[in-house]
């Protein structure tokens, strides 16, 4: 499979999109840094609370493409999302990821991901932003 068949247009749109790029400033209840020390891929992920859910997302990507589309894909769906939808839609990442099939409902956007599943070695890139928002989660106390 060559690059081009990786960086498929819907990708690359919603990476140049930046949905959430910033910081939430005060607002934040939670804010992590995850590197991946194999590319140099690092994400701050910010989270803010709304009661049990989450009311807002904000992060800045230092790193791929891969890794800046996902993580404008969690800024845009996670509000309004629980701990336990956006623990499925880390997995439902991980299965596609594996080869399975893009999942129904709010996450259908990682669709865009399916290319990668053919390059284990890129897989860590969208799953980094994945993990920055299960520790905020964490830290939030989500």
């Amino acid at each position: 499979m060559m690059a081009e068949d990786l960086y498929q247009e819907a990708l690359l749109t919603k990476a140049r999109s930046a949905t959430g790029a910033g910081t939430l400033g005060e607002r934040a209840d939670s804010r992590v840094t995850v590197d991946n020390p194999l590319c140099g891929d690092r994400i701050t992920l910010e989270l803010s609370r709304d009661g049990d859910r989450v009311g807002a997302i904000a992060h800045k990507v230092r790193g791929c493409i891969l890794c800046q589309a996902a993580a404008a894909l969690i800024a845009e769906q996670a509000p309004g999302q629980t701990r336990g939808d956006l623990i499925a839609a880390e997995d439902a990442a991980r299965a596609l990821l594996a080869g399975g099939v893009p999942p129904a409902g709010a996450w259908t956007g990682l669709a865009i991901f399916t290319p990668v599943a053919a390059h284990k070695s890129r897989h860590q890139c969208v799953l980094l932003p994945f993990e920055a928002l299960r520790r905020a989660l964490d830290e939030a106390g989500l």
